[in-house]
């Protein structure tokens, strides 16, 4: 099979991106419109359920400097809390999480959510105060299939900002972490709600000749944490790239597909779709870095770079047993772009 600047795809893959890709192009629906539809209604739904209280909690203005105000530690944040909703207001949030994410995404959270509970076992109130419905749902301007507004679903271990302009979705910065990575006594001892986003880099790197590893790593010691951190703007400076999607044989470029898809299809599938659109843009043009130790329960960071995007995973606290993962991109982040072209139409049409 001829490589035309990346992957070649399993066939499932293939039928199912090609589909999702119809819609980018209008030749079925148009590209995002039942991923905004789902979130404008879910969005409503929650908002309506609400007293006024718990809806001054959780509206906030669309240009408050609160909106890019990001992070994935346990804190308190701006939004409402699940601990202060009803039974059925805690449906329609999770109705409302569930709209932006694919049903594997939407697992992981959920089951991110449930690990605060092993946790408070684990600590017995030395660390920070454990709590699974320390979920903040935040609403940023008012919902709508044409305008421009925002959502945010944020807790320990997650950080979900979609941004949504005239129909168009932004879906970044996306965070999710699991501490334990491995959860290792107990009843659900074996759970691993991360397991792919390790596995399948283990398997690109046990793919490697010993000459591409060299390339490929970038640092013998693990970094302490992701590299962006919580940044507003997502930017490496001066980092070496690792090993070209070039430089892989067919089979060590279906093992770095894989991965990639892994962290695409966590979404809903119209914007899965819009990341693995971004994937095939980037061509040649897509390095995988890793840093730190090789062998399984080790710390060990990695990276997926390409000029628009960047995944970032670390493994490197609590013994190595305590994963990051993020997915940035650098113009896009918090719909900056999409904002950027909307302003700039809006001055056009007002100078006519």
């Amino acid at each position: 099979m001829p490589y035309d600047g990346f992957l070649p795809m399993k066939p499932a893959s293939v039928l199912r991106i090609s589909a999702l890709l119809l819609l980018a192009t209008g030749v079925a629906r148009p590209f995002h419109d039942e991923a905004v539809e789902n979130m404008v209604q879910t969005a409503n739904a929650f908002l309506s359920s609400l007293d006024d209280q718990q809806r001054s909690k959780t509206k906030i203005d669309f240009k408050s400097d609160e909106r890019e105000n990001w992070h994935f530690i346990p804190k308190s944040r701006k939004g409402l809390p699940l601990r202060e909703m009803t039974p059925a207001q805690k449906s329609l949030a999770q109705s409302l999480l569930s709209a932006g994410l694919s049903t594997r995404g939407f697992i992981k959270a959920t089951e991110i959510m449930s690990l605060e509970d092993i946790l408070k076992k684990l600590e017995q109130g030395s660390g920070p105060v454990r709590d699974p419905e320390g979920y903040f749902f935040s609403i940023f301007g008012e919902p709508s299939e044409a305008g421009t507004w925002g959502y945010r679903i944020e807790g320990h271990h997650i950080s979900l900002n979609f941004t949504l302009v005239n129909g168009k979705i932004a879906d970044t910065p996306q965070f999710f972490g699991a501490n334990p990575a491995e959860v290792k006594e107990g009843p659900r001892r074996g759970l691993r709600v991360l397991a792919h986003e390790e596995d399948y880099a283990r398997a690109l790197m046990d793919a490697l000749s010993p000459d591409q590893r060299k390339t490929a790593i970038v640092n013998d010691v693990a970094y302490p944490d992701i590299l962006t951190s919580a940044s507003r703007k997502a930017a490496l400076e001066g980092q070496p790239s690792g090993i070209q999607a070039s430089a892989l044989n067919p089979q060590q470029r279906q093992f770095l597909q894989r991965l990639v898809e892994e962290y695409a299809n966590n979404m809903a599938p119209e914007v899965a779709a819009q990341r693995m659109q971004m994937v095939k843009q980037s061509g040649d043009n897509i390095h995988f870095a890793w840093a730190g130790m090789i062998g399984k329960g080790q710390p060990h960071y990695y990276r997926i770079q390409t000029p628009s995007f960047l995944i970032e995973y670390d493994d490197t606290q609590n013994n190595a047993n305590h994963i990051h993962t993020v997915w940035r991109d650098y113009e896009k982040d918090f719909g900056r772009d999409l904002l950027k072209e909307h302003y700039q139409t809006a001055r056009d049409h007002s100078h006519n």
